[in-house]
């Protein structure tokens, strides 16, 4: 049985996410289907992970195995053929039969993307944000982010994931030509975590308020302890990382 990784890169604002579900507009159900039209077998798609609603990605990672030997070009070619325009497959590549594009994942990193001017280009991938950002400050209220904790108050309320503890190995803020964007390198993430997390930092920032702050928020461990998330529209899957 020969198993293949796919690198990912889609547009979410038509999508309900990437996990597929009953009678709804997903990724996953998108490349699987795909993948069956051209292979004419049914094959099991296993992401790196679930993107929400509205969420894009630069780097999902996925895998399926397939009897079939596929010559790379040929099949790219092929399944971006047939997918919609705001799905591309950018690679393919043969793994080991026990990867697993889920379990074996190291690192995912999301990158948020904020605009501070109207854009006409960028409005549909971005939170055109009115108030005023200290790229500075905020990485220092990072720092509470950051490590092996539980997040529980920066999950949806109704996740059915027992366990909330997640490791932060990064979270930075940059700006540059008018974009501030939020970098965030972690083992897993929770349903909804990241967008939380980006709209509570802004929150903090907004009124002033410090790290001890953002520290009784963990401790509550109630997601209405945290602040309203930030738009799923600039929120993206960066890359992954095994």
């Amino acid at each position: 049985m020969n198993n293949y990784k796919l690198t990912i890169q889609y547009d979410g604002s038509r999508y309900a996410g990437w996990q597929t579900q009953s009678e709804q507009n997903t990724i996953q159900y998108k490349i699987s289907e795909s993948i069956g039209i051209i292979l004419k077998e049914k094959i099991n798609l296993i992401g790196s992970g679930r993107t929400d609603t509205g969420v894009h990605a630069l780097g999902q990672t996925a895998n399926f195995r397939t009897t079939e030997t596929l010559e790379k070009n040929k099949f790219l070619y092929s399944l971006n053929s047939v997918l919609p325009d705001d799905i591309a497959v950018l690679n393919l590549e043969s793994v080991e039969e026990n990867f697993h594009s889920r379990f074996d994942a190291k690192r995912r990193t999301y990158l948020y993307l904020i605009t501070r001017h109207k854009s006409a280009l960028f409005y549909k991938y971005s939170y055109f944000y009115h108030y005023p950002i200290d790229c500075t400050r905020l990485n220092e209220l990072s720092f509470s982010i950051k490590g092996k904790k539980d997040f529980t108050s920066f999950s949806k309320k109704k996740s059915d994931t027992k366990n909330k503890i997640c490791d932060v190995y990064e979270a930075r803020w940059r700006e540059t030509n008018g974009f501030v964007m939020f970098y965030i390198s972690a083992d897993r993430y929770l349903h909804g975590m990241v967008r939380t997390i980006v709209g509570t930092l802004l929150h903090t920032l907004k009124k002033n308020l410090n790290n001890e702050y953002l520290e009784n928020i963990f401790n509550e461990k109630n997601r209405e302890a945290a602040s309203e998330s930030a738009p799923a529209k600039g929120l993206f899957l960066f890359k992954v990382k095994y």
